[in-house]
């Protein structure tokens, strides 16, 4: 830990010129920005994060296809619509392994939880309690109750934040809505930064294997854990502060991802 915290100028330096809006494109984040009233944010947002799996090409085109389709208001469209409107409304959709009989399911799982909490962020306050020091509780207990009102029928749209995947859809999903600044839009104002977890994806994973966040070569759960904890000690209140702009290093052409390992004395892993 003490060999990554000597990195924090660099990465806030990094941060300051990086952590924009104009960097945003190309990512499912995008279509959150569209939607000034939390509930449709956060309705399209977890659309937008468990489509956001495969090239980053297709899954602009499907977030794109789904939420025009929804109308200019998710929520209204969720809480107005029939079932049998919103089949229809999908039919024939696809997103690689996922269908839009899946979908579907998924957004009935999701009006359900709306109708009885009010919110999607009431029902994940219900399950987050004082003591927790991460979501992860909290997360599991959210997604196991859009699982069990979809009756298990979303297929990999739905996977368990217990195991040991990381779940980065899950988090980027948490990063957008619960972080208020130029690029996360926020929203869920009361569950908190500071026990987020790292969405963790190729990119972070190679950044904090070179910057020492980590030793782990798996990317899984304990991983992400792990590289949150490293992150926690430079920015305690906020642990996924630096996660957009440090995955750019990977993803933009204009990141110099070898100009900043330079700059922090390191190779690329």
């Amino acid at each position: 830990m003490k060999s990554f915290a000597k990195h924090k100028q660099a990465i806030e330096d990094l941060y300051a010129r990086c952590h924009r809006r104009s960097w945003v494109h190309p990512d499912p984040l995008e279509f959150l920005y569209r939607y000034g009233e939390v509930g449709d944010r956060e309705v399209a947002g977890l659309v937008a994060a468990v489509l956001a799996y495969g090239r980053v090409g297709q899954i602009l085109r499907s977030v794109s296809g789904v939420l025009e389709r929804m109308g200019p208001s998710p929520r209204d469209f969720l809480l107005g619509a029939s079932m049998g409107r919103v089949r229809r409304a999908l039919a024939g959709f696809r997103h690689r392994f996922s269908t839009g009989a899946q979908l579907a399911v998924l957004l009935g799982a999701m009006r359900s939880v709306i109708r009885q909490y009010g919110s999607l962020q009431a029902c994940f306050l219900v399950h987050l309690h004082r003591e927790d020091q991460t979501v992860l509780a909290a997360l599991t207990a959210f997604v196991g109750r859009l699982d069990g009102a979809a009756g298990g029928l979303c297929g990999g749209l739905l996977p368990d934040p217990a195991k040991d995947s990381p779940c980065k859809r899950y988090h980027l999903y948490l990063r957008w809505m619960v972080r208020c600044d130029e690029v996360d839009p926020g929203g869920w104002e009361q569950v908190g930064p500071e026990r987020l977890i790292i969405p963790l994806d190729t990119h972070m994973h190679r950044i904090a294997l070179a910057l020492g966040a980590t030793r782990r070569k798996t990317a899984d759960l304990r991983t992400a854990l792990e590289i949150t904890d490293a992150f926690r000690t430079i920015s305690p209140d906020d642990p996924v502060k630096y996660d957009f702009t440090l995955t750019r290093l990977g993803i933009h052409p204009a990141a110099d991802e070898q100009g900043f390992l330079a700059r922090c004395g390191v190779l690329a892993v």
